[in-house]
């Protein structure tokens, strides 16, 4: 039997083994085989699907995510549509889009409550010039003013 004990591959991924063993139970790593004495006995390859799941990590991908990306490489699987590697990386870029315009919103809020001279978020709450959405008609209506607080 050759293939990688599990701290082989812990230390060839970066990993530590709990992780492998985690890996092993959600789905992400075949269950490998045993030596006569117990020892997991991974493939080789397994190097490789680690390196790929923790560049997909990286990238903003779940383990759920992660997990169906491999389902749809896997040799045997069926192939769906939407698990395919475009289909994913689409809808994670729209996601990401949509965290973009949610962070630029609150940057440009403290930016805006940074310029209006706010101190105090309990006395900027009563000013109808401060730029902090503490409701949205205040919102609406201090945008750009000085808070006097």
């Amino acid at each position: 039997m050759s293939g990688l004990r599990i701290s082989e591959l812990a230390a060839a991924a970066g990993v530590n083994t709990q992780t492998l063993r985690y890996y092993e139970r959600r789905g992400l790593l075949a269950e490998p085989d045993r030596t006569l004495g117990g020892h997991r006995l991974y493939p080789r390859d397994s190097v490789t699907v680690l390196r790929v799941i923790k560049a997909a990590q990286r990238l903003g991908f779940t383990l759920e995510e992660i997990a169906d990306l491999l389902d749809g490489t896997r040799v045997g699987s069926r192939r769906r549509a939407d698990a395919g590697l475009r289909a994913r990386v689409t809808v994670k870029l729209a996601e990401i889009d949509a965290k973009l315009t949610e962070l630029t919103a609150v940057r440009d809020t403290l930016a805006a409550a940074l310029a209006a001279g706010c101190e105090d978020l309990l006395v900027c709450s009563e000013s109808p010039s401060c730029p902090v959405p503490f409701d949205t008609t205040t919102a609406a209506e201090g945008a750009g003013g000085r808070c006097g607080c």
